[in-house]
């Protein structure tokens, strides 16, 4: 609504990394993290998820690639402003936290190697793998768009709705969104699905819908909450969770659209990593380990049976 990504690769050329980046402006999300985010979050009860029993695989650990063995490190880039996947909160408010923090925290212990798990902007983290990060994972919706930049492996699955003040006072359905204002965050598959959205409308000769984009999903919220906007369009996960954090004055729509993957971002150069890393996501879905992070923090609705290399997907 995740992982870690391979360093030792020279990254995408300069030339691929500038074309991708257009490409991967798409998926769930958010960016660099804010007070008002850090405030929600440390009232909330983290979930404390043991990993105790967690431990390295020889077999999947001879796998990693030749830098990573070295460093001892996977370096991560996620946008830490999108719970329950991945937020700042803990005692000091900046600790990432959140489902997907958990799952790369066992991913490395699988792996026998540490976690570094750095804040980024949304948009930035797919463009910077394999030079920057050895993983990205951030909530990131697998589109056949991105795809084409880069690997995915799949590790939950989601749709996306819209979150409203409670009662709905607008009655907004995700087919009347005709001249409603709605909150977006920019880079998400749900900016690029508002413009087909209001392209409908303008089409069918209604009032085109007025897309506000902001930088992170917390942003969105908060405007939601003062009535600058009517609602937020986003994966169900992030705002299931902000709703049942909002005290009753929130609430998303019953109805989604667009079930699809989420996947752990690799290098499009490095095949053999992502299947690493589906294989090592994979055994911790043998052994227990996926389910009891995943529960812990209220996804049983978004947990998958089998983890895989650039799977089919809607978008």
């Amino acid at each position: 609504m995740s992982s870690s990504r391979f360093s030792t690769r020279k990254a995408l050329a300069a030339l691929s990394i500038v074309s991708a980046a257009a490409i991967l402006l798409t998926g769930c999300g958010s960016s660099s993290g804010s007070a008002s985010s850090k405030a929600d979050a440390s009232a909330t009860a983290i979930p404390k998820v043991s990993l105790s029993n967690v431990t390295k695989d020889a077999a999947l650990a001879a796998r990693l690639p030749e830098s990573i063995k070295s460093s001892g490190t996977l370096t991560i880039g996620s946008d830490t402003t999108f719970p329950p996947a991945e937020f700042m909160a803990g005692a000091d408010g900046n600790t990432a936290v959140g489902y997907d923090v958990d799952l790369a925290k066992a991913l490395g212990k699988k792996l026998g190697v540490k976690i570094k798990f750095e804040s980024a902007s949304f948009d930035g983290i797919l463009p910077a793998l394999g030079s920057k990060y050895d993983l990205g994972i951030s909530a990131f919706y697998i589109t056949k768009e991105r795809l084409q930049a880069v690997n995915m492996v799949s590790y939950t699955e989601g749709g996306s709705t819209l979150l409203v003040a409670k009662g709905n006072p607008k009655k907004l359905t995700l087919k009347n969104l005709c001249g409603h204002k709605i909150a977006v965050q920019i880079g998400s598959t749900q900016q690029g699905d508002l413009k087909g959205f209001s392209k409908a409308c303008t089409d069918a000769g209604k009032k085109k819908i007025s897309a506000l984009p902001l930088k992170t999903n917390t942003d969105a919220v908060t405007r939601l909450k003062a009535g600058v906007v009517d609602a937020v369009l986003s994966g169900q996960s992030m705002l299931g969770y902000t709703a049942r954090l909002s005290g009753g004055s929130l609430q998303t729509l019953k109805e989604s659209y667009s079930q699809a993957p989420s996947g752990i971002a690799v290098a499009k150069d490095d095949t053999a990593f992502a299947q690493l890393v589906a294989d090592t996501v994979n055994s911790l879905i043998k052994d227990g380990t996926y389910a009891k992070v995943m529960k812990a923090w209220g996804q049983n609705s978004s947990m998958i049976d089998t983890a895989q290399v650039n799977p089919k997907t809607v978008l």
